[in-house]
């Protein structure tokens, strides 16, 4: 791991909420993490057809490395290291729970993607008919590939050795000593550069989605107007693409841990939570309100996804440590909004902004 060049920890108490702790981290890594946010935003300063090819090139280059690492592994395939179990590791006690929570964290985390074409809707052709596919079809390619991955490598690294590595910097390696132990050096060195090629097209296209959040909130009046802006050449908001690049740079400070822990809690009750009760309101209250997607079997999977969901926020050892940060959030864009529908008379000060009620007798 590199050397760290300055750590500062900061922590601030709060009435009723407790202490807020965040680790400030600066190293060699911390330089690199900030150059890429640069280089993706650079990239994405261009036309929405320019990001698609670009978005082709870098996504085969992750289909590449997916392939070869799932094909390293079954071809080098031992049952006897995949399936090899701890002792009790299906007790269902409460370290079972707990690390089955944990794991679910991060697994909420690398699934973020699938619903990234929602944020450019606007950008999609027919979307009354791709996005619901695009939303499928990646749920399940990815609930593929991540199944079939983790058992490649489980038949040819040991869990053992998995566990050791987890409690020292080779845990940021395990691909990379995977590939060497199936076909030398040379191997762990290309998947190394594989690997950096994936989590930058990452980031690429999360900042392409995210950008057209604050855009799409501005264009309706809920956010400030300078978001608005329209490059004159390019026709992308470069505005909010910009202010997301600023705020990315701004987390390249953090221990990677605590922001995805941080990120995912709060995705969770922020949005996740309010969405799956949100759509079920919604329903009731404006029956009358065209609906171009169908929920199977409603209300079963929003009421599964809320009890899921409440899973991962609890069952996770000091869980509290990110909800806090989410709920100081909650109550900063509560106040936020109610003095901007104090200003503006809309609701619950004015009916500007009432929603509508259902029809009598419904």
């Amino acid at each position: 791991m590199p050397a760290i060049w300055i750590t500062r920890e900061l922590s601030t108490s709060l009435p009723l909420l407790g202490d807020l702790q965040a680790r400030i981290l600066v190293n060699g890594g911390t330089l690199v993490a900030l150059g890429v946010c640069a280089l993706a935003v650079f990239l994405l300063y261009r036309r929405i057809t320019v990001i698609g090819n670009l978005s082709k090139v870098l996504g085969a280059g992750v289909l590449a490395t997916i392939s070869w690492i799932i094909f390293a592994g079954l071809t080098h395939f031992d049952a006897r290291l995949a399936f090899d179990f701890p002792e009790n590791a299906f007790v269902l006690n409460e370290s079972f729970f707990l690390g089955f929570g944990s794991a679910l964290l991060i697994a909420t985390y690398d699934y973020w993607g699938y619903y990234n074409v929602c944020f450019f809707g606007d950008e999609v052709k027919d979307p009354g008919r791709n996005i619901p596919r695009a939303l499928l079809y990646s749920i399940l390619a990815v609930a593929s590939i991540y199944f079939v991955m983790n058992i490649a490598i489980l038949g040819v690294l040991p869990w053992r050795e998995l566990d050791a590595a987890a409690k020292t910097d080779t845990r940021f390696y395990i691909i990379s000593i995977f590939m060497e132990r199936i076909y030398g050096p040379w191997a762990a060195y290309l998947v190394t550069g594989l690997i950096m090629w994936t989590a930058f097209a990452s980031v690429f296209s999360l900042l392409l989605g995210y950008s057209r959040v604050p855009y799409a909130a501005a264009l309706d009046g809920n956010y400030f107007k300078v978001f608005r802006r329209v490059h004159a050449e390019h026709r992308m908001p470069h505005v909010s693409l910009l202010a997301l690049g600023a705020v990315a740079a701004a987390f390249c400070f953090l221990r990677l841990a605590d922001v995805i822990a941080a990120l995912v809690v709060i995705r969770i009750m922020l949005q996740f939570l309010v969405q799956a009760v949100g759509v079920m309101v919604l329903r009731v209250r404006r029956p009358e309100m065209p609906r171009p997607f169908r929920m199977w079997l409603y209300p079963l999977p929003a009421l599964l996804a809320i009890l899921g969901f409440l899973y991962v926020l609890i069952s996770r050892h000091n869980f509290l440590k990110e909800v806090r940060y989410a709920t100081v959030l909650l109550i900063a864009g509560l106040a936020i909004y109610f003095y901007r529908a104090w200003r503006h008379q809309e609701w619950p000060f004015g009916a500007g902004g009432e929603v509508q009620a259902a029809p009598a007798g419904e």
